[in-house]
């Protein structure tokens, strides 16, 4: 490998960084590059692919986003972030939304408050939302 890829090595994590920033800003053309820059540096790093799951998420692309972190957990089975992202993706699919309150569940015996609160947050929003009944259709 040449000197300068070298040199870029240990900055993977910088990418996959600026990654993430960049979805939430809603560029996705610049967030795609990042990532796979990521991956190249760090080919086992299982980050860039929560954060390009975490695109597809944005994007509501469930199917691509589950794929990524269901890839991604049979590598880190014990990889909370990507099974409180994956809940919530799966706790929005209709046909889902059961395996995703399990997720979900299973994220709130995590040791990261944070995540704890995000899992805790998605299954309300998937009980006062998701789940409920559709109102009456009328004028």
């Amino acid at each position: 490998m040449s000197d300068l890829f070298n040199s870029y090595k240990m900055d993977w994590i910088l990418f996959t960084e600026a990654g993430f920033i960049a979805v939430n800003q809603a560029d996705e053309d610049s967030a795609k590059k990042l990532l796979k820059t990521a991956e190249m540096l760090n080919p086992k790093a299982t980050l860039p692919k929560v954060a390009l799951g975490y695109l597809h998420l944005h994007k509501l692309e469930l199917k691509q986003a589950v794929k990524l972190y269901e890839e991604v957990l049979a590598q880190e089975p014990d990889n909370d972030m990507a099974k409180t992202l994956l809940g919530i993706c799966l706790g929005l699919m209709p046909n889902a939304v059961t395996k995703g309150e399990k997720v979900l569940d299973q994220v709130l015996q995590s040791k990261d408050p944070m995540l704890q609160q995000l899992s805790s947050t998605a299954l309300d929003f998937i009980n006062k939302f998701v789940k409920k009944p559709p109102g009456p259709v009328g004028p």
